[in-house]
């Protein structure tokens, strides 16, 4: 039985056995030697950057949730764990181990939540009323925000504290 064995000492590039890819090194183009393009690492242990992108998430989530609020007419506990994850997911992973970040995330979580609530009753008031969801939110803020806190019972502040525990607990195990 022989086996082809490649000399000793062979410069990259080179062929074995017929091979003309054999000596390459890895990741390199065709000709050998350094790629043309290296992708930055992606960016992490940025607390400013893990800060913007949670506020961010915080609102984007709010804007679902308070879609969800709107055509279900309920508030629905998942939905506010899926706040409080996906803020404390986006501050993980591009904020980095920071301390202050699963605090932030717990507080953008109850921003979250309480913005996703006052959408889901601006929907459900605009159905009512011949306003749209916009001319409520905006120019009649305070009013909604009483139509709010009359509507607020003890579940709706269980759903605050769930999503900041979410937020703040996804924010640490997410961490890089």
């Amino acid at each position: 039985m022989s086996q082809s064995v490649p000399p000793p000492n062979q410069p990259y590039g080179q062929p074995q056995d017929g091979n003309p890819f054999a000596g390459q090194q890895p990741g390199a183009p065709f000709g050998g030697g350094p790629a043309p393009f290296t992708p930055a690492p992606p960016a992490r242990n940025n607390i400013a950057l893990g800060v913007v992108v949670a506020l961010v998430a915080a609102l984007v989530a709010a804007g679902i949730y308070g879609a969800i609020i709107g055509a279900t007419k309920h508030e629905i506990g998942y939905a506010a764990v899926g706040v409080g994850a996906i803020v404390g997911f986006a501050a993980g992973k591009l904020g980095g181990r920071n301390p202050a970040l699963p605090v932030v995330s717990g507080a953008f979580a109850l921003l979250g939540v309480y913005l996703g609530q006052l959408l889901g009753e601006a929907i459900i008031i605009s159905k009512q009323l011949p306003l749209s969801v916009t001319d409520i939110f905006f120019d009649h803020f305070s009013d909604l925000n009483t139509v709010w806190k009359e509507d607020s019972d003890f579940l709706s502040f269980v759903f605050f504290a769930i999503a900041a525990v979410v937020a703040f607990s996804t924010a640490r195990k997410t961490a890089a």
